[in-house]
């Protein structure tokens, strides 16, 4: 059997014009993954009602982060690929959730290179309905459609890997090298909180209650708010990360249902108050910058904390194109390469 990868990150419109940002905010939108309502209340949301207001800000937002080659997340998704192409001797085809460079055509690639059994790579660290399982789903209802004689096996969440955890701190302790900090914020996407008790194996465990995520479970295999906690755990016992020098918090949130807590924007204004005036902000269930971190973060967020008395806000970036991260995703691939087990 020849074997190929295909790496997956989330997507982004063609361009930062509004009828482009509204298609993509579609698509995104009405995935059962992402808003987990009946189609026919889904549809009366996105379609009646934040594709007739949202696109139009949501442009202005992309604009003002889009870069002269494209798509931030594009342009350093492409050049992951490229890094880790470099490296291994298997073929290495990238697609995205949603826009046009759909899994459909990273298959196909994958597929007129004679591949027949794919590692199919979400570039995700923490699992959730919203990003790792849609894709996986989704993979595989179009390798039943479209390429039934594929074999396709999926990475697992690798938050807690030590590999991940230690370039992922090396990455931050880089960018934090001089810099004058007080506090450092470790921000995540948020997700609704009925998305953990929907992920719940157990269907007893997630209570989100403040104690379940330090509670030894398996459903902590798919709990996103475990996962990102275990995180900010890690990386600050690496780090040797004072206890109050850091917290975690979830940014993103959409519509008036409970979402992850606490929320980002606020605890940027909390710590202001505070008298913080010097943070540091990560944003690890992100591996390339996107929106969410160059424009939510890295200005949205800086402005906040400027306004509460803050002075200085710096954001690291992601791991992007990393050389650390770029081998080590790399050495993952060479060992499923060789032996197709669990990776470590």
């Amino acid at each position: 059997m020849k074997k190929g990868v295909l790496l997956v990150n989330l997507g982004s419109p063609d361009s930062p014009e509004p009828k482009d940002v509204k298609k993509y905010l579609g698509e995104f939108l009405m995935d059962e993954r992402v808003i987990d309502i009946p189609f026919a209340a889904r549809a009366l949301l996105v379609k009646g009602i934040i594709l007739k207001t949202r696109p139009k800000a949501s442009a202005a937002a992309y604009k003002k982060i889009w870069w002269e080659e494209g798509s931030p997340l594009i342009v350093l998704s492409e050049r992951l690929q490229s890094k880790i192409q470099k490296q291994i001797n298997v073929p290495v085809a990238l697609a995205m959730r949603y826009g046009s460079m759909t899994i459909k055509k990273g298959l196909q690639e994958l597929v007129d290179e004679g591949v027949d059994e794919v590692l199919l790579f979400p570039l995700y660290p923490q699992f959730a309905m919203a990003t790792t399982e849609t894709i996986t789903v989704l993979a595989e209802e179009l390798r039943q459609q479209y390429f039934p004689n594929l074999k396709i096996e999926s990475v697992p969440a690798f938050y807690n890997k030590p590999d991940y955890i230690e370039v992922l701190s090396n990455s931050i302790k880089r960018h934090l090298e001089g810099k004058n900090y007080e506090h450092v914020l470790f921000s995540y996407h948020g997700v609704p909180e009925r998305h953990i008790r929907k992920s719940d194996v157990t269907k007893l465990h997630c209570k989100i209650d403040g104690s379940c995520c330090a509670t030894p479970s398996k459903a902590h295999e798919f709990c996103y708010r475990h996962q990102c906690y275990e995180v900010t755990r890690l990386v600050a016992e690496k780090l040797e990360f004072k206890e109050g020098a850091y917290s975690t918090s979830f940014q993103s949130r959409l519509g008036f249902d409970p979402w992850l807590q606490p929320y980002t924007d606020r605890t940027i204004e909390r710590l202001g108050k505070q008298g913080i005036k010097n943070m540091a902000i990560v944003t690890p269930a992100f591996v390339s910058d996107c929106l969410e971190t160059l424009e939510e973060i890295a200005m949205e967020g800086q402005e906040i904390f400027h306004e509460m008395g803050g002075k200085d806000f710096t954001t690291v970036p992601c791991l992007n194109d990393d050389d650390e991260f770029v081998n080590l995703l790399s050495s993952w691939i060479t060992s499923w390469t060789k032996t197709p087990v669990e990776m470590s």
